[in-house]
């Protein structure tokens, strides 16, 4: 009887620490030493993480340049450069820079003929006051309408023999310049300094015309 009751206090003893045990192993105080050491090894964790989104976010929210927005493609017009035309200071720059090729239509060949035939011994302007006279008789409404009409029109022209220009020699450099002053003539790209005139004679002559004198250029003086 003893012995039994020896060996039931034993177990109830063993019961005892081994209820003890189990209790302190969940108590409080152990998850509290516990929980620190997980907290900070997941709230490391947390950090990184934020700081990671923090560069990326910064790395997106840094200022894009602008895409600028796409342009319909150009039209031939858009693209091609329009022409500007250049003023040149001379009218000697300007008779330079006249085209010293190409075709020659008749009515320009007949300004530049009454032009060289007039006037190629006179200066650059005293040859475009006598090409102005023509352009401005043909389109006064008050002569021939077209250069060779005016410079064909009876009794007008000296140098016109039978309704024919004298024979020319077209590679002189006093036919080039006549060319290109009828050019500039036609295009009234220059101002001539008899301008409105469309009466001129020579300063040895005297008419006696009772019309309105504009200006003396070289040897022709000039009339409206």
């Amino acid at each position: 009887m003893s012995i039994k009751l020896n060996v039931a206090s034993g177990i109830a003893v063993a019961a005892t620490l081994l209820t003890a045990l189990v209790s302190a192993g969940g108590s409080g105080a152990q998850a509290e030493e516990a929980v620190p050491v997980i907290v900070q090894q997941t709230a490391s964790v947390p950090s990184l993480a934020t700081a990671g989104i923090e560069s990326v976010v910064q790395v997106t929210a840094s200022p894009v340049a602008p895409q600028p927005a796409e342009m319909p493609a150009a039209t031939p017009e858009q693209t091609a450069t329009p022409a500007t035309p250049t003023r040149a200071a001379t009218l000697a720059a300007h008779v330079k820079a006249q085209p010293q090729t190409g075709p020659l239509d008749r009515q320009l060949r007949c300004l530049a003929g009454a032009i060289y035939f007039e006037a190629r011994g006179e200066s650059l302007d005293g040859q475009l006051a006598v090409g102005r006279v023509v352009v401005d008789r043909a389109n006064s409404g008050r002569f021939p309408n077209s250069y060779c009409g005016v410079v064909f029109q009876r009794s007008q022209f000296s140098f016109v023999r039978g309704q024919a220009m004298p024979s020319v020699q077209e590679s002189t450099a006093a036919w080039q310049r006549a060319v290109a002053i009828a050019r500039i003539a036609h295009e009234d790209s220059w101002q001539s300094p008899a301008k409105g005139a469309l009466f001129f004679h020579a300063a040895y002559v005297s008419p006696g015309w009772h019309k309105q004198r504009l200006a003396r250029v070289d040897n022709h003086i000039f009339y409206r």
